[in-house]
């Protein structure tokens, strides 16, 4: 792969390229990514979707909105700091094609902040929930509508695949879904390759998978245009990562490492002392110890490691990028950077504490019991109604439900899959607030 193609300005549903020497320098091209989305009705819905307490009360506990905000912020200054050691490694970018060091922080810095955009609600859950619908739930009765691959689409519903969705996704006056710039498209997908065949593999890429079917044509054109390397030598897709990716993820790993570990210490759920003695031991080779020892309380001691510790790791994270930048353009590199980080093993003592005390507690589990409820009625009184649709057998019930949608979601003229697909999409965007209520209804008990 190559820095030139990688950088591409070019936006999704345009029909020509665009020069970075000619860019305005006042709104580039990948910033305008950002203010897109940030002003979408898809990322303002984050602001009430669980991050990792579902429904909390607290206000400083994290929700997907201020997660996202954060891992774009490290997201910002990772592409940075390795935008300008890769401009003075490779000067012909600058000197001959324009790009500075921005642009590199612009692109992740907007990809980190999409990168939650297509989760359901109630967390990672929701997308089980949704999932186990289709697997072991009444939506199994779907499965002879289906080809293997749009199943196995729904059966592991994926938020990065229905990111990709929303993000690309036209519909009447939104052609090219929100027209982004093709970098920072390539940089969002984590998991460059499809839902089938899942072959046991230690690539991070091969994770999860990246887009649905119904966005294959989309994700062939983006590949394409960016360069990205095949890796499958059958007609099954899968690509390498765009180099950039690597630097979201590690942001991501960064905040939720972090801060969600100083969630779980500002409810109560770690004890204040483990958690200066984890976050010390990560970050005790930077520590300034009279700054330190000068902070009289436990909150501002925190907020100090805090800093330095998601500091620490950026830093760390950049060096890793560039010692490996070969065998990442070439498809080889096959980790997440903080994966082969000097502070691996630090990193998986603060995962480690945070999943026994924070991720299930028992407050978090009782929570997600019922967002699986939520979830498993929605999708079972929407799923009946599209499909009486699809068999022209409506119901007067379904008839009502049909007016529950909004009027961007076309169910005309659909396939069964797309029609499936819809539904799920359109649950996905709900806040946490929204599919309760929405459940609510669906029981009578808003009247």
């Amino acid at each position: 792969m190559n820095w030139e193609q990688l950088l591409s300005l070019k936006r999704f549903g345009d029909t020509h390229k665009r020069i970075r020497k000619e860019q305005d320098e006042t709104r580039l091209g990948f910033e305008v990514d950002y203010d897109r989305i940030i002003f979408s009705s898809e990322f303002r819905s984050l602001q009430d979707k669980t991050q990792v307490i579902p429904l909390s009360q607290t206000d400083f506990v994290h929700t997907r909105l201020t997660h996202s905000l954060e891992v774009s912020v490290v997201g910002r200054s990772l592409g940075r700091k390795v935008g300008q050691k890769l401009l003075e490694k490779h000067p012909h970018l600058q000197n001959v094609h324009g790009y500075q060091i921005n642009d590199f922080g612009a692109i992740v810095a907007a990809a980190a902040l999409a990168h939650d955009i297509g989760n359901p609600p109630f967390g990672h859950s929701g997308e089980k929930a949704i999932g186990e619908f289709f697997k072991t739930g009444k939506g199994k009765e779907f499965k002879n509508h289906l080809t293997a691959k749009e199943y196995q689409d729904l059966c592991d519903f994926e938020g990065n695949a229905n990111g990709f969705k929303i993000l690309t996704e036209s519909r009447q006056g939104r052609e090219g879904g929100l027209r982004l710039s093709y970098a920072t498209l390539g940089t969002f997908i984590k998991y460059p390759k499809e839902s089938l065949p899942k072959k046991p593999s230690s690539h991070i890429a091969d994770k999860k998978y990246g887009f649905f079917q119904s966005e294959k044509e989309a994700f062939l054109d983006v590949v394409n245009e960016l360069g990205l390397l095949r890796r499958s030598s059958t007609d099954d897709i899968s690509y390498s990562r765009h180099p950039l990716t690597y630097l979201v993820e590690a942001a991501d790993d960064i905040c939720y490492t972090i801060i969600d570990f100083e969630d779980g210490i500002n409810l109560g759920l770690i004890q204040e002392e483990y958690a200066l003695e984890y976050l010390i031991n990560l970050v005790k080779a930077n520590i300034n110890t009279n700054n330190y020892n000068a902070l009289t309380n436990t909150e501002d001691r925190i907020s100090y490691l805090r800093a330095l510790a998601i500091n620490t790791l950026i830093n760390e994270a950049v060096e890793v990028f560039m010692h490996n930048e070969d065998d990442i353009l070439n498809g080889d590199f096959s980790k997440g950077l903080l994966d082969v980080s000097k502070y691996k093993a630090q990193i998986d003592d603060i995962i480690k504490i945070s999943i026994q005390n924070i991720y299930k507690s028992r407050d978090v589990i009782d929570k997600e019991i019922a967002g699986y409820e939520v979830i498993n009625e929605l999708l079972d009184v929407f799923t009946t109604t599209i499909y009486n649709k699809h068999i022209n057998n409506l119901s007067n019930y379904n008839q009502l439900i049909l007016s529950l949608f909004p009027k961007t979601l076309d169910l005309n003229h659909l396939t069964v899959y797309d029609s499936l697909l819809a539904i799920c999409n359109f649950i996905s965007k709900l806040s946490d607030s929204n599919a309760i209520l929405t459940y609510r209804k669906l029981k009578g008990n808003h009247l």
